[in-house]
């Protein structure tokens, strides 16, 4: 097997793992958010870390392979008039790129603030968001 079928097969087995730790995310950013008294506990701290780390993980194997594959010789313009191509060369890594920045502050703002506000949710929610758009739904679950 070689390198880029090695980051390949890591980069969609930490997607699995990657849609679980958003899913539980999302949970304890609404129950906090819902919650009584709005305070941030150490669930909500400790999903946002993991969830952190592995979009950062993530991102650092795709452009690893993002060079690997453009190191090969890629012509750009075919890139762009494909849309399949489009997306998963253009697209994806650079909504993914915005959402990691994204859930890096928002878990600097969870672990810094006693209470969670109305914009870290959002920022939360667009970061999952720009994640739900940029995930390949079709290649990892099969259409």
């Amino acid at each position: 097997m070689d390198f880029y079928n090695i980051l390949l097969n890591a980069h969609k087995g930490f997607g699995y793992l990657e849609l679980l730790l958003v899913a539980l995310f999302v949970i304890a950013l609404l129950v906090t958010m819902f919650g009584f008294s709005g305070k941030v506990n150490k669930f909500l701290k400790k999903t946002t870390l993991f969830t952190m780390i592995f979009f950062h993980v993530q991102f650092l194997l795709g452009i690893i392979m993002l060079i690997t594959f453009f190191s090969s010789g890629a012509n750009m313009g075919e890139i762009m008039k494909n849309s399949a191509m489009r997306f998963q060369y253009v697209e994806h890594p650079f909504s993914m790129l915005v959402a990691a920045v994204l859930m890096t502050i928002v878990n600097k703002k969870v672990k810094v603030n006693p209470t969670i506000s109305l914009g870290i949710v959002i920022m939360g929610l667009i970061a999952v968001g720009l994640f739900a758009f940029a995930f390949p739904w079709t290649r990892v679950f099969g259409a």
